[in-house]
């Protein structure tokens, strides 16, 4: 990126010394604060650090690409492509996550029990060798070099006290500039939490319905004030079922998914993780297709059909799916109902957020 929207940012957090500022959430009312690490406080200027860090290619080995470059805001952070390619042109086997609320979120990744916090999981991006993703690792010290620079030296000072930069450093940043993604503008969230009964029209307010029924089951994995069960915030920390086989496939009859990816089984080694992946927030889901973890479901449409199904193929049959995945008959209209009702978790404030975009950009 250029180097100028630095050295803009810089200017408005260094107009003078002084020590860093606490960060204010931007949050309804009646929206609870989301659970941050101790060893790594929200501050104003770590945030605006990490921002510019997201967006700069400096950040990847071969300086082709950012973290901005699988995580696009006008796709809520996530990537309209099935699976997202590394540096050196390695795929990445799993679909891009978008980064919704991920301050929230109780794990991380689409299925890794033991990845609880942001700053975990940046680790994976960074110095992840197979498949290479930024490709850090095995160039970690000539890549802090990079940062070595004025514009730098000042956002480093102003977050941390100290100019120089570390991989600790920048990973603490990166964590603060992600956990500031907080999406809470819809349409709904309008009518649920803002009291405007006008927010959604009847059809999308039929599609709720639906939603939140016993009849078709999603709020079960996709409940909470951020659409999945796998969240943790100020009122709730203990994480809830995070997990979940949704029926896509049965490879040998017997419940097998695809050997490339066997999702929570290939950490845990447990037969009965089998194709158990995390339920991502539905929040801004309307804008982040492809879907599933390995992008195949191109379409909310067949989204629902498959749920409607029970499953996908052999995968109905796979007796590790989830109770949940039983099928469900829908109307033609309600299916449009509950299309619509997904549309109006769309949060246009946050998908345009100049705050969330990149630093000022200009030439020197």
């Amino acid at each position: 990126m250029a180097r100028l929207g630095i050295v803009l940012l810089v200017a408005l957090l260094s107009a003078c010394d002084q020590p860093a500022t606490p960060y204010q959430w931007q949050l309804p009312y009646n929206v609870p604060e989301p659970v941050v690490p101790a060893e790594n406080p929200m501050t104003v200027e770590k945030v605006a650090l990490g921002r510019a860090l997201f967006y700069d290619t400096a950040l990847c080995r071969n300086s082709t690409q950012s973290c901005a470059t699988c995580h696009q805001q006008a796709y809520a952070f996530a990537e309209p492509r099935r699976h997202s390619v590394g540096a050196t042109g390695d795929k990445v086997s799993r679909n891009a996550l978008a980064l919704v609320n991920v301050a929230y979120n109780g794990n991380f990744t689409w299925a890794h029990k033991g990845l609880a916090d942001i700053e975990q999981q940046l680790l994976i991006p960074l110095f992840n060798e197979d498949p290479v993703e930024l490709g850090v690792t095995g160039h970690d010290e000539a890549m802090l070099a990079r940062f070595d620079t004025e514009a730098y030296r000042d956002l480093f000072d102003a977050a941390y006290g100290d100019p120089a930069a570390s991989w600790d450093r920048i990973v603490k940043a990166l964590a603060s500039f992600v956990r500031s993604l907080v999406s809470f503008s819809s349409p709904f969230d309008d009518y649920a939490y803002g009291g405007d009964d006008e927010a959604l029209t009847a059809r999308q307010i039929d599609g709720m319905k639906l939603f939140f029924s016993e009849r078709l089951e999603c709020f079960h994995c996709h409940g909470g004030v951020n659409f999945t069960q796998s969240s943790k915030h100020a009122r709730q920390a203990l994480d809830l079922r995070p997990f979940h086989n949704t029926g896509l496939y049965n490879e040998d009859g017997h419940g097998a998914y695809p050997a490339s990816d066997q999702g929570l089984a290939s950490v845990t080694t447990r037969a009965d993780d089998m194709g158990m992946f995390r339920a991502p927030t539905l929040r801004n889901i309307a804008v982040s297709a492809p879907y599933m973890h390995d992008g195949s479901v191109a379409t909310l449409s067949e989204v629902i059909d498959i749920y409607a199904a029970g499953g996908r193929g052999d995968g109905i049959t796979n007796p590790y799916k989830s109770p949940f995945i039983k099928g469900f008959a829908l109307t033609a209209e309600e299916k449009e109902a509950l299309i619509d009702f997904l549309n109006s978790l769309t949060d246009q404030q946050f998908l345009h957020n100049p705050r969330h975009g990149p630093p000022p950009q200009g030439s020197e």
